[in-house]
């Protein structure tokens, strides 16, 4: 049966945003790597690469969604609400603080000069000296130049912003973008009439609010993750090979966005391994395994090259959890080739009768496991290195404004699932387990529904990995952002899949009952989340930073060359300086204070005047200029922040100031 009119359009517009994605990255990257990532050719090449995978990924879609007309309005409704009203409340970080304002900079930064890395411009200074620093908080330094922490996806998707005159936009229409995404596989996997509701609980929740009003990167690795499962059932419902080296691409593609994307999408290299034995039994499906698996290869391999050849400081700064991720990849890697080769062996295998139950229960037991964990772990780690100590610093710092015992080395990791239940509720945890439980129980009798294994495996593998370990500061709303690209949208999915069941059980015991249970289900499901965000939603935070950023660049001198010599001014001002005012920056270096000795400043003063430049310091207070010359206050921002919440969550902002000094040295 073709589909209906709506369930083509609904099964469409799931997918055109990954796919729109996935063409723009993959004209992007080459042009970044050529130093030419600038408008003209982006748009000449992007915008028709973008059309040609959109056209290749919806033509000829069948059995996929069948919806009505309300349902598919419903969904768009949705998606246009959530996108308006983030960009309303969008957030303006550009002072770098935190990620969202690194990557902020590493966009402007591209979008301004279309290559990297970033000149040091050792000149303007009178050339190199031991005493200038040209790194900063999420920028390294590197043989003379600067090179970005993080992939570069989330940054070339910004920029678009920055050329369009709309920097703060991109991110909500990013995030009303994965709001259709997520429908869509929630429409044919659990069925349409459940992907309004599902758009409108993911809309909702406090983390997707949070990443879809700045520049982070969770979004945009979501809508290609999802967008993979889409691609990934569109294709089996009509396997070719064009519709599986599609799906694997927009998987590999998440490497590009996010380093920990090669954890995400390790399921599928092993789904397309079992695709690949499949065939040997003439399975109609088993003709994707090979361009599934080709297409995650290179969607993957180009974001490791990225990765080698624009980001290697980040990924030598997390060598410690990136090698031990590739050591893993390489044995899922040499595990898929083997299970493949002995797939003749292994069908014969039968599994004991228990099977199916056991596994049904591991799942039950292992949720049970991670929502008893506060009782049984305190998870701690001892710093081992001077990155580690800011943090346990910084930890000790919250637990004081929160009037919690010190203690820098914990991680409050034991209360990730206690996390997700605070952003989506007890309902929806215990409808994804169920559901969950449900489908591995098929899966492992019978190996029905099929359709469910791809999209069982990536949210499950995903959401225990991160449960696990979340490695991140664990203040909240910040550390939300982990949850973002698979395990909320994932329990969601899985929470609609057990609500279709439900319903089914219902429908049996009449439509009185079907109607009052459902409304009560509905209402379990959207009530926890949206009580939890309501204390955030209408506060954005961090306004006023783009107009206190040009304020300030219009009254540093053209011609400056500008020595940041305070710690705070430093960490947050070094790039914004050099990248949005346009002017040589550095950070005099320190010796056991928080600001630079005086006598080599007063040195690295002069050799900026030797080299033709006017010299000029910038410090957070006036003291600390005014030894310089007269101290004139060139920011004096208050705003917003995020709060900072360890044990329950955040319901309200905290205040922010920003002070910046200059002085312009006289002869």
């Amino acid at each position: 049966m073709e589909l209906d009119r709506p369930g083509r359009m609904l099964a469409a517009l799931s997918v055109v945003p990954p796919l729109a994605v996935a063409g723009w990255l993959l004209t992007a990257l080459p042009l970044l790597l050529l130093g030419r990532f600038t408008p003209a050719p982006a748009l000449l090449l992007g915008l028709p690469a973008a059309a040609l995978l959109c056209w290749a990924g919806t033509r000829g879609l069948s059995k996929t969604v069948e919806a009505t007309s309300w349902q598919v309005a419903g969904v768009v409704a949705v998606a246009v609400a959530a996108g308006a009203f983030n960009v309303v409340m969008h957030s303006e970080q550009l002072l770098i603080r935190r990620d969202p304002a690194t990557y902020a900079q590493y966009a402007a930064w591209i979008a301004g000069h279309g290559s990297l890395p970033i000149p040091s411009q050792v000149a303007a200074f009178g050339g190199a000296d031991p005493w200038l620093v040209f790194e900063s908080v999420g920028f390294f330094q590197v043989d003379g130049s600067v090179v970005p922490q993080f992939m570069p996806g989330a940054p070339m998707l910004f920029a678009t912003g920055d050329w369009l005159g709309v920097p703060f936009a991109v991110p909500a229409v990013l995030g009303a973008l994965a709001v259709l995404t997520l429908a869509g596989v929630v429409a044919r996997l659990a069925g349409a009439r459940w992907a309004v509701l599902a758009a409108v609980t993911f809309a909702v929740s406090l983390p997707i609010l949070y990443t879809s009003r700045t520049t982070f990167s969770e979004i945009p690795s979501l809508i290609l993750l999802f967008g993979g499962l889409a691609l990934a059932h569109d294709a089996l419902a009509r396997p070719g090979w064009a519709r599986g080296l599609l799906a694997g691409l927009v998987f590999g593609l998440a490497v590009l966005v996010r380093v920990d994307g090669l954890r995400d999408v390790l399921p599928v290299l092993a789904f397309a391994g079992l695709l690949i034995a499949m065939r040997r039994f003439a399975r109609p499906q088993g003709v994707l395994g090979l361009p599934l698996a080709a297409g995650l290869a290179a969607g993957a391999g180009l974001g490791m090259l990225a990765a080698y050849v624009l980001s290697r400081p980040y990924l030598n700064y997390l060598s410690s959890s990136v090698k031990p991720l590739l050591l893993i990849c390489a044995a899922v890697l040499v595990l898929t080739v083997v299970g493949t080769a002995a797939a003749p062996a292994l069908a014969r295998v039968r599994l004991p009768r228990w099977a199916p139950t056991a596994g049904a229960a591991l799942v039950v037991l292992l949720m049970a496991a991670f929502y008893a964990r506060p009782w049984l772990q305190t998870v701690t780690r001892k710093p081992a290195n001077e990155d580690d100590q800011r943090t346990a610093m910084m930890i000790a710092q919250i637990q004081r404004a929160n009037g919690l015992p010190m203690d820098g080395d914990r991680l409050y990791f034991e209360n990730s699932l206690h996390w997700v239940i605070w952003y989506v509720g007890v309902p929806v945890v215990v409808l994804a387990t169920v559901a969950a439980a449900v489908l591995v129980r098929r899966l492992l009798r019978d190996g029905t529904p099929f359709e469910w294994l791809l999209p069982l495996v990536v949210v499950g593998w995903t959401t225990v990995t991160t449960l696990a370990r979340p490695e991140i500061t664990p203040d909240h709303p910040w550390a939300a952002r982990r949850l973002v690209p698979v395990v909320i949208p994932g329990l969601i999915l899985l929470a609609a899949y057990g609500l279709a069941r439900l319903r089914d059980v219902a429908e049996r015991r009449g439509p009185r009952v079907r109607r009052w249970g459902m409304a009560a289900a509905v209402l379990l499901v959207l009530v926890p989340p949206t009580v939890t965000s309501i204390g955030v939603a209408f506060t954005p935070v961090e306004r006023g930073e783009a107009a206190a950023v040009a304020a300030m660049c219009a009254k540093i001198p053209r011609n400056a060359s500008v020595l940041i010599v305070e710690r705070v001014t430093g960490d947050r001002f070094t790039q914004v300086v050099r990248g949005m005012c346009g002017n040589p920056t550095a950070l005099v270096k320190r010796v056991g204070s928080d600001t630079a000795p005086s006598e080599q400043v007063q040195r690295l003063i002069e050799r900026v005047r030797a080299a033709g430049r006017v010299p000029v310091v910038l410090a957070a207070k006036a003291g600390q200029v005014a030894l310089y010359g007269t101290a004139s206050q060139v920011m004096g921002l208050s705003t917003r922040q995020d709060e900072r919440s360890l044990v329950d969550a955040p319901n309200g902002t905290w205040s922010l100031r920003i002070d910046v000094w200059m002085a312009v040295p006289d002869r």
